[in-house]
């Protein structure tokens, strides 16, 4: 596989800490880093989570019930 080249600037204890993390799994640091990589990659949303605008609460809109499809739309595409 290849890899392209990344240069990543971390704290001086983010560095520490997952230097340590990497070592006790027996692997590199930037194997480490693609692992957690993936993993975001794996579960983040690229599109906001649509069902995350249930039940928040009153949005002072009295068309919900009509035009949900199109707030739903919105709140997918940040507009």
């Amino acid at each position: 596989m290849a890899f392209k080249r990344t240069q990543v600037y971390l704290e001086p204890e983010q560095h520490r800490l997952l230097k340590m993390e990497a070592e006790a799994k027996g692997i590199s640091l930037a194997e480490l880093l693609r692992q957690m990589a993936w993993e975001h990659l794996r579960t983040e949303p690229t599109h906001r989570d649509f069902l995350s605008i249930v039940a928040l609460g009153k949005s002072g809109k009295n068309s919900i019930s009509e035009e949900h499809d199109r707030y739903i739309a919105e709140g997918i595409s940040g507009d």
